[in-house]
């Protein structure tokens, strides 16, 4: 499943994967269309849930993440934990700069509206760790730097979510004058969330390479294997975008100013987010793929939880909820465009050597820079 530029390596790719942006906008539309024309359908796909969220696209993003982390070499993954260059960036980006900033520009840009402006709060909280493993996948991001900075996100995600809720909700507030806010959610809720949707399918993923390899050897795993499971991300990422926008069809198209006031600072967010790491991952002097994988997963966010903790705490039919849901509205088509202004970005990183080139994850379809 890649995206790469116009050119030979596009021109031989299957006519689903040269289109993919294509078919993520056409999901949008037919989820939006769904929730709109179909009536009871967000209750229905809203009544079995999982960790607060819609078993549907539980198991969508199930299906999604399950190729890509089948795709991981773990055997590497201590030449990732060794770089500080990019552990260091990455924990500071997203555990004091990313909430930090959707704090400031929620402040700024929703003075006047306390829901939205909360559930905002709330998204820039929940640091990625499922679909950014689609978007650092199409961008030819560094697979294992990925799996790494995920479950370290994870892992701070159960620590710190509930502490920093407390903080830019009710302590950052209070300092400055402004409305405060209370949220309740418990750690075991977000250990949970954490638990479901990285830890099912990492574990799938690292099993099926190890009896692979065990079994046939990693040659026809990678060659024979990986080209069959892996349109199933694919396939599990637009079925998660179709239930997602199906299932709040209705308050989106109902609301469009609202959603255009949500989208303002969450599109301000994605830019800077994703456009200062990747400036910080050259800077440092990371190649290519770690650096692009320092922007996606900085600069995407953990919707589940957050729409899951927003509903918990303050109602399906909630502003909060909303902004919750308008989160990945916004985040599907902002960061498929990013995906090509990384793959256009290549050319002002230095070319891999023979040693990176022999290390890094081979990608189907698609050759590594």
């Amino acid at each position: 499943m890649r995206v790469p530029p116009a050119g030979p390596v596009a021109a031989r790719l299957s006519f689903v994967d040269r289109f993919l942006a294509v078919w993520i906008l056409l999901a949008m539309g037919v989820g939006l269309g769904l929730g709109r024309l179909v009536p009871g359908l967000g209750d229905a796909l809203a009544k079995v849930t999982v960790t607060g969220v819609s078993l549907p696209i539980a198991l969508g993003l199930l299906v999604m993440m399950y190729p890509v982390l089948a795709k991981v070499r773990y055997d590497r993954l201590d030449a990732v934990t060794r770089d500080r260059r990019l552990l260091v960036p990455s924990l500071v980006l997203n555990w004091a700069l990313g909430p930090a900033l959707m704090f400031t520009l929620a402040w700024l840009l929703l003075p006047d509206l306390p829901e939205y402006r909360t559930g905002l709060i709330i998204v820039g909280l929940a640091r990625c760790i499922a679909m950014v493993i689609i978007w650092n996948d199409l961008a030819c991001g560094d697979r294992e730097a990925a799996a790494v900075l995920v479950a370290l996100n994870s892992v701070f995600q159960v620590i710190a979510f509930s502490a920093l809720g407390w903080f830019y909700l009710t302590v950052l507030p209070s300092w400055l004058g402004l409305e405060r806010t209370g949220l309740d959610i418990s750690v075991w809720e977000i250990a949970r969330s954490v638990l479901i949707f990285l830890g099912i399918p990492l574990a799938a993923g690292f099993l099926t390479r190890r009896l692979g390899e065990r079994a046939r050897g990693r040659a026809w795993y990678e060659s024979e294997l990986i080209p069959r499971i892996g349109p199933f991300a694919l396939y599990g990422l637009l079925f998660t975008i179709v239930v997602l926008f199906a299932l709040q069809g209705g308050a989106i198209t109902s609301r469009p100013t609202d959603v255009a006031r949500i989208a303002l600072p969450l599109l301000v967010y994605f830019a800077v987010m994703w456009a200062g790491s990747m400036a910080l991952g050259k800077a440092v002097g990371l190649d290519y793929p770690r650096s692009t994988t320092l922007a996606f997963t900085a600069a995407g966010n953990n919707f589940e939880l957050a729409i899951a903790v927003a509903i918990a705490t303050f109602g399906a039919s909630s502003g909060q909820a909303l902004a919750g849901v308008v989160g990945p509205l916004i985040e599907v088509p902002v960061l498929i465009g990013l995906v090509h202004v990384a793959l256009a970005a290549r050319r002002y990183f230095p070319r891999p050597t023979a040693m990176t080139a022999e290390h890094a994850p081979a990608q189907e379809g698609s050759a590594r820079v």
